[in-house]
C-alpha cells in the first residue's frame, strides 16, 4: 500500500524544500512530548513509532521503511504522542511543518494525494485491528493473506509475524502445518 502512495504523494512531497537527516540505529528521530517541527519521510533504513507503557513494555505503533511517512497525523498536533526510533541506519527527508501546511493549503493535487494517503492509512489500520482481534494464528494469517493476496517472501516472515501479533515461531509452526496438509 505504501508503494502505491509513494509515487504520487512522494513526488509531490519531493518538490517541497526539505533537509536530509541521518540517524544511526537506536537514535531517536523525535521524542514523545517534543514539539512537532517537521514531517519525516524515510528515504532509506527503517524506524518504529513506539510508545512506552507504564509496565515497561514497548508498544510499536508503526513499522516504517523506505517511502514511509512517520507520524503523519502529527502534522495536526502540537506535540508528538510517541517516540520515533531508527531501527537501522536511517535517512529521512524532513519537511518543516509550516512548509507542508502551507503547501497543503495552496496545492490541490498535494492536498488530494495527502487525503488519499491518510484514507489508505485508516483502512490499513482498521484491517490490522481486525486481524489482531482474531484468536488464532491461523485465523490471523488467513485474514492477512485475504487482505494482501499472498505470503511475503520467506525473508519477510518475521515482519509478517509482528504484523499479525504473534511470535515468529508460532507463525513458522502454522506455516509448517499448512505445508503438511498440502503434501
Amino acid at each position: 500500500m505504501i508503494e502505491i502512495m509513494s509515487k504520487n504523494l512522494g513526488e509531490l512531497l519531493d518538490r517541497l524544500p526539505a533537509t536530509d537527516r541521518q540517524f544511526v540505529a537506536g537514535a531517536h528521530i523525535f521524542r514523545q512530548g517534543a514539539k512537532v517541527l517537521a514531517l519525516h519521510r524515510i528515504i532509506d533504513g527503517a524506524a518504529h513509532l513506539v510508545r512506552h507503557q507504564p509496565n515497561g513494555a514497548v508498544l510499536v505503533l508503526q513499522r516504517a521503511g523506505p517511502a514511509s511517512i512517520l507520524a503523519e497525523a502529527s502534522m495536526f498536533s502540537e506535540r508528538y504522542h510517541c517516540d520515533a526510533v531508527a531501527v537501522a541506519s536511517t535517512r529521512t527527508r524532513a519537511i518543516a511543518k509550516p512548509v507542508l501546511r502551507a503547501a497543503l493549503a495552496r496545492d490541490f493535487d498535494l492536498a488530494e494525494a495527502w487525503a488519499a494517503y491518510l484514507a489508505r492509512e485508516v483502512q490499513a489500520t482498521r484491517m490490522r485491528a481486525e486481524i489482531l482481534s482474531l484468536r488464532t494464528v491461523a485465523d490471523r494469517l488467513d485474514s492477512w493473506i485475504a487482505a494482501r493476496g499472498e505470503l511475503p517472501a520467506k525473508g519477510e516472515w518475521r515482519s509478517l509475524a509482528a504484523d499479525i501479533g504473534t511470535s515468529p515461531e508460532a507463525l513458522y509452526r502454522e506455516l509448517a502445518r499448512r505445508r503438511a496438509r498440502h503434501t
